[in-house]
């Protein structure tokens, strides 16, 4: 083989090479977000808190609790946080329904929407980053739609969601349409409202004069005299 097909060769497979890595960025899964997992879990607020931050332990905190993770969010009033067995990890969160306030998570993804649930228990895989709501769970995603079940498992990495029913009820998804654009407006300007009724005009000034302005003597004035001056003369 000589050198010019060698370096044609080389070249036709780098571009296959290419084309191929494309392809597989293009399956990828839309991430839901990608970094969160990756940062550190503040317990940001609670009333009260129970217990010590050792490997294989269990902290508990009550009253308005506020625990994030990067752009994820968790609230409730009763919230335990199990660590991992070998170090200081967390390795999953429970929060639990307290009336009236019941477990809130929320998280923005990689595009900038906002994804909330609510249900009567959340469990928090902090391992596989996997939300799971319990107990007449709902499920909102900004500019995508809601589901509703009995049971909601989220992955907060990819956005994937199963839902289930169990016995009270069925699962029930909304889709929002794509949003389409407004037509552009007329001549450049935005569309106004109809305009009212036109209103009589106005007579000119010059039929309604002014008090002391001399009018303009009309043709029959003219006329007046002419028919004096033939009447003396009859006289």
């Amino acid at each position: 083989m000589t050198c010019t097909a060698c370096c044609t060769q080389a070249r036709t497979m780098l571009r296959l090479s290419l084309l191929t890595a494309g392809l597989l960025l293009l399956l990828q899964p839309a991430m839901a977000r990608q970094d969160d997992r990756n940062q550190p879990i503040h317990v940001v607020h609670a009333n009260s808190m129970d217990g010590y931050n050792e490997p294989n332990s269990i902290s508990t905190f009550k009253g308005n609790v506020l625990i994030t993770q990067g752009t994820m969010k968790l609230t409730g009033e009763l919230a335990r946080i199990w660590t991992a067995k070998e170090d200081t990890s967390v390795d999953h969160i429970i929060v639990t329904s307290i009336a009236p306030k019941r477990p809130h998570i929320e998280q923005i993804d990689d595009n900038g929407n906002l994804m909330t649930g609510d249900a009567d228990q959340l469990y928090y895989d902090n391992v596989n980053g996997i939300a799971i709501l319990t107990g007449n769970a709902f499920v909102h995603q900004q500019n995508k739609g809601d589901a509703h079940g009995t049971k909601l498992t989220y992955n907060t990495q990819t956005g994937y969601m199963v839902g289930e029913s169990g016995n009270a009820g069925q699962v029930t998804m909304t889709f929002l349409p794509k949003q389409k654009p407004l037509p552009p407006p007329k001549n450049g300007k935005p569309a106004a409202s109809p305009a009212p009724a036109p209103t009589p005009a106005k007579k000119p000034a010059a039929s309604t004069p002014a008090t002391g302005t001399a009018k303009p003597a009309p043709a029959s004035s003219t006329a007046a005299p002419a028919s004096a001056s033939s009447t003396s003369t009859k006289e």
